[in-house]
Parts: structure tokens; C-alpha cells; sequence
């Protein structure tokens, strides 16, 4: 890393420049951002990838699960278009996305929309969705078009941003200074809680204010769900029924197109034989990997066996007729982010933003 990290500095220190300008011009108003007339929640990070924004987005839809109607809204990472559209728990990844398909399919009465244009977006969303309590954000603290109503604010307990660099050099693409726009910030999959010195030590790492709240937050893994013989990842409007396995026993296949799968690999270890396929994040899976992924299981193991991937992952699968994948046994695994200090804190904080509108 420090090695990169000399290379690659003049690269970085250019785009720091960029950055700079760019956030000077919003800031003295030359640019400028719109507040929606609807309550909005961004979540954001200075990194790329990997820090848990789609679990946090399905922990603030539940805290506010009470609050109808909800929208939910994410540029819709790998889709095929550009448009602004609503995504329904039939579309594929291509016409939608992975994650905002995963969301729309754990929370069927959120309406999930996808647009790179997240003003006009959320303009749609406030015409399409009357009466909308609250639009939810993936990944938005970059587009200072938009002046979000409370800003969350992620970084790993891995990798925070104070260790980090600007890409090339690193991995953040935005300034450790936008840290200010949070009023929120949660340092995600952390292992433990940690004490109470080691707070003050996180809160003064990452140089926050004393106005800004601060979280730690583990992630748990939710059951194993396998389809019932005769049902198969189809794509249709009903919940198809499946299997609760927990904890997970046996040999398991597992593959994933996820940013880091080894804490996955490690809880699934506790409890059965794990042989692991990566694919790389995001990825688009093909016929040939599906071959792939079917011969590997038929001699992996002997014996009693499952195929295991994860929510995010089978949403790109998409339906499995007529795939070598069809008649396996195949079972998905979902996560959710948990508040490990103050839950009831963070909870009141997101409904109190929503409430009083």
C-alpha cells in the first residue's frame, strides 16, 4: 500500500484539486443544490464500495416500516439503461439492478426506483408516489445536486477513511472533509461493540464534531433459505416458498459476486464444510459460469450437499428454467446491519426526521 500510495500520489493530489473546485463552487452557491420537499435519508461513503450500504438502506426501511408510503432509490448499479423507472420484484438485474432487485424483493411494499438523475428522480417519485413519507438514498452523498435532509455517513471498521487515500493512491473518491456533511456516520462490520474509550478514540480518528452522531454496527446473517423441490429462483410476484436451514450443516457450494466474501465464508465455517467459488463484484453470471458452478458441485463433495449464494447474487441469477443450475438444491443467504451501540438512538434519530413532514 504505501508503495501505491507513492506511486500513485500526484494522480491523487490532482483529483483532490477537482474535488476541491467542485465542492468550493456548491458550497458558495455557483452550483447549485436543490431540498426536496419530501424527507430525505442519503447514505453515502467516501470509499469505493464495501461498506454496507445496501444493509443500512434495508435497516432505515424497516425503522421507518410503520411510516407508509416509503421510496427507496438507487442509481441502479449494472443495469443495461439510464432512465428513471421503477423497479418490480420481476425485473432482472440488467433492467434494474442487483440491489435495488434484492431490495424491492425484501420490502414489497416499498416502491424502489432507480435514476443516475437523483433530483429528477426524486421529482418522479413525489408525482408516481402520492403522499410518500420519505425517499430513501443508496449511495447519493456524492450528488451535491441534491441537499438530502440527513445524510448518513459509512465506513468500514476495516478501512475507515482516515486510513485511506484519494483513488489512485486509495480507495476513497471523495474528501475526508465531506465527513462534515453527515450528521450521521457509522462505522460498519464491526466485529464487537467496542468499549467505551475505544468510541472516544473512533469519534476523534475520524474528526467528527461534536454534533455529529456516531454508531458501530455489526452485520448478522439471516437463515438459510431453501427452495422447495419443484420451485426454482422463478421471477414472479408471489413469495415462493422455501426452507428455513439454520444453522447451516453439511458440505456447501458456495459462490458469490460480492466486494469481500471471506466474513460470509467464516460464519457459514462455523457450522458445515465450506468450498467457496469467487466471481468478482457485481458479476453478471453466464451460462458458462453456471456450468461451471454445476460441475463443481456434482464432485465437490460427496454425500448430502447444498449450493449456497447470496440474496444479492441471486437476483442476478434471474429464473433458473432450462439452466444447469435447475434442478439443485440451492439455498440464499441474507444479511442485515445491526446497531451495536445506541439502536433505540439511531431509530429515533431517522423517525424523528421523517415524523414531523
Amino acid at each position: 500500500m504505501g508503495v501505491r500510495r507513492i506511486l500513485f500520489a500526484p494522480f491523487a493530489w490532482a483529483w483532490a484539486v477537482v474535488l476541491r473546485v467542485r465542492h468550493l463552487l456548491f458550497d458558495a452557491g455557483v452550483l447549485m443544490s436543490v431540498r426536496p420537499t419530501v424527507p430525505t435519508i442519503a447514505i453515502g461513503n467516501l470509499a469505493l464500495g464495501g461498506t454496507g450500504k445496501t444493509p443500512m438502506l434495508e435497516l432505515v426501511l424497516h425503522t421507518l416500516a410503520s411510516m407508509k408510503p416509503l421510496a427507496a432509490l438507487s442509481r441502479g448499479y449494472g443495469r443495461t439503461g439510464t432512465d428513471i423507472h421503477e423497479v418490480l420484484a420481476t425485473h432482472s438485474a440488467a433492467q434494474s439492478g442487483d440491489e435495488p432487485v434484492q431490495v424491492k424483493r425484501k420490502f414489497p411494499d416499498a416502491r424502489v426506483f432507480v435514476g443516475a438523475d437523483r433530483v429528477g428522480a426524486i421529482e418522479q417519485i413525489q408525482l408516481e408516489v402520492v403522499g410518500v413519507k420519505a425517499v430513501v438514498l443508496d449511495d447519493a452523498l456524492q450528488h451535491r445536486r441534491l441537499d438530502a435532509g440527513l445524510n448518513i455517513l459509512l465506513t468500514t471498521w476495516q478501512r475507515p477513511w482516515c486510513y485511506d487515500a484519494l483513488v489512485p493512491a486509495g480507495r476513497l473518491r471523495d474528501l475526508p472533509s465531506r465527513r462534515k456533511a453527515a450528521q450521521i456516520v457509522v462505522v460498519t462490520k464491526c466485529p464487537a461493540l467496542p468499549s467505551p474509550e475505544e468510541q472516544k478514540q473512533w469519534r476523534e480518528r475520524l474528526r467528527l464534531s461534536d454534533a455529529q452522531e456516531l454508531f458501530f454496527a455489526g452485520i448478522e446473517y439471516e437463515e438459510l433459505r431453501l427452495e422447495v423441490e419443484g420451485w426454482r429462483l422463478e421471477v414472479g410476484n408471489n413469495p415462493q416458498p422455501s426452507i428455513n436451514l439454520q444453522p447451516p450443516t453439511g458440505q456447501l457450494l458456495l459462490f458469490t459476486g460480492i466486494e469481500n466474501p471471506q466474513p460470509l465464508i467464516d460464519h457459514l465455517q462455523r457450522s458445515a464444510t465450506v468450498e467457496h467459488l469467487a466471481f468478482r463484484d457485481h458479476h453478471a453470471f453466464t451460462r458458462a459460469d453456471l456450468e461451471r458452478i454445476a460441475e463443481r458441485y456434482a464432485t465437490f463433495a460427496p454425500g448430502p450437499k447444498t449450493l449456497v449464494t447470496t440474496e444479492k447474487d441471486a437476483a442476478r441469477l434471474g429464473s433458473l428454467k432450462g439452466t444447469p443450475l435447475e434442478a439443485l438444491p440451492l439455498a440464499t443467504i441474507g444479511i442485515r446491519a445491526v446497531i451495536l451501540n445506541e439502536p433505540e438512538r439511531f431509530a429515533e434519530l431517522i423517525r424523528r426526521h421523517v415524523g414531523p413532514h
